[in-house]
């Protein structure tokens, strides 16, 4: 049986040491396991009880190599380093080929990406971002400062949405993404209340376990309807510190998607008669608003309908001319 030279990958985005058992085995099993020094998943290999050589060479050549050579006592393992060894697989597949006799050389996979892991990285860049020698514009933001650039990537998004191109989708929620990254990052250096990323997801796994009883726990909701009628009681319950229906809707929304809320919210506390009063006033708000309860009647978001409309008229107008 011919020795081997297994080159031994895993993603950063484990926790060092979580490797198959295939990858443990081959380690067990070798005559010789190298790695680069201060690689983080070298060390719990050798704090599982492994040997472990490293060797300092830059140059892939060199290393590609003294690897290959190894290889005449045994197998030999090499862990792979975190920037990915630029360079090794290539200068290996030529060392190889000047041989007579070369080991059979095998790429073996030992940990796997969990769905997710690309938010770690989010995380990581943002923070060398906002770092000291990071980017100079990154680092004077603040959160009153980023607000434009929410307000804009979220109108953007749905525009995206709307646009059924989901390329253009992707990229516009990674676009918004970045916004909530960067906010939890800048209150990472909040004084005296700081909190990050972990504390926001955190809060908001609670809430999505929280207000999914019949998922997470033993209520029964079988229907949407159901579903919505139970979400909304956990929220009352979550939101007795309101003292108005109307509490808690953004000021900053578009005015149709406001009055859409704001007639849902009063039509759930029994209180349509506040509706019916704003509509007796005269004037083209109490209008709008009047269209903004018929299109909601009719299960239609008015502001939605008006984007539709505004793109079909986009679309039609040509070109300016002076």
């Amino acid at each position: 049986m011919s020795v081997r030279l297994v080159l031994l990958v895993s993603t950063p985005r484990v926790a060092p040491g979580l490797l198959t058992r295939e990858a443990w085995s081959t380690l067990e099993g070798a005559y010789a396991v190298w790695a680069r020094p201060d690689e983080p998943q070298a060390a719990a290999v050798v704090e599982a009880g492994i040997e472990v050589d490293t060797k300092e060479s830059a140059d892939p050549a060199v290393l590609a190599r003294d690897l290959v050579a190894a290889t005449g006592s045994g197998d030999v393992v090499w862990i792979g380093s975190v920037d990915g060894d630029p360079g090794l697989n290539e200068a290996i597949a030529v060392e190889v080929s000047r041989l007579p006799e070369p080991p059979d050389v095998e790429l073996l996979i030992g940990s796997f990406d969990v769905p997710g892991a690309r938010l770690l990285d989010v995380v990581a860049v943002m923070d060398r971002l906002r770092s000291p020698g990071g980017c100079p514009w990154d680092a004077e933001q603040t959160h009153e400062s980023l607000v434009p650039y929410l307000l804009e990537e979220s109108h953007e998004t749905i525009e995206a949405i709307e646009s059924g191109d989901p390329v253009h989708m992707q990229e516009e929620l990674g676009d918004l993404l970045l916004q909530i990254a960067f906010q939890a990052r800048v209150a990472e250096e909040h004084p005296v209340e700081p909190f990050g990323i972990d504390d926001v997801a955190g809060g908001l796994v609670d809430k999505l376990v929280r207000r999914h009883p019949h998922v997470f726990a033993d209520v029964d909701a079988s229907t949407p309807a159901e579903v919505e009628a139970n979400w909304e009681t956990i929220k009352a319950e979550e939101k007795q510190h309101r003292s108005h229906p109307l509490e808690g809707i953004p000021l900053s929304l578009p005015a149709l998607a406001r009055a859409h809320k704001a007639i849902g919210r009063l039509e759930k506390a029994g209180r349509s008669d506040l509706v019916d009063e704003a509509l007796a006033a005269e004037g083209l708000g109490a209008e709008l608003l009047a269209v903004v309860r018929r299109a909601r009647s009719a299960g239609i978001d008015a502001e939605a309908a008006l984007r539709e409309t505004l793109r079909a008229l986009d679309g039609t107008a040509g070109p300016t001319t002076d």
